[in-house]
């Protein structure tokens, strides 16, 4: 038995369908995909800060554009 690790030789419980069973039932509760988990959301804070920076920057650029200023700040 070479090349086998410990691990590969253990026998332990499956727990794939307890994890199915949360998941399902919270999807049967209209809880979103990415929102299921406990930790969603301190994945989802940083992430949606991130994003939604980078629109309003986006909006503000564009509306600097437009109105003829070429950087952010400042007359020109």
């Amino acid at each position: 038995m070479t090349g086998l690790t410990n691990s590969s030789l253990i026998n332990a419980k499956n727990n794939v369908p307890e994890h199915q069973r949360f998941y399902q039932q919270a999807y049967k509760a209209h809880t979103r995909l990415w929102m299921i988990n406990a930790r969603s959301r301190w994945y989802m804070t940083p992430y949606l800060i991130v994003l939604w920076g980078t629109f309003g920057a986006t909006l503000y650029a564009a509306g600097r554009k437009v109105t003829g200023h070429n950087t952010w700040f400042g007359k020109d």
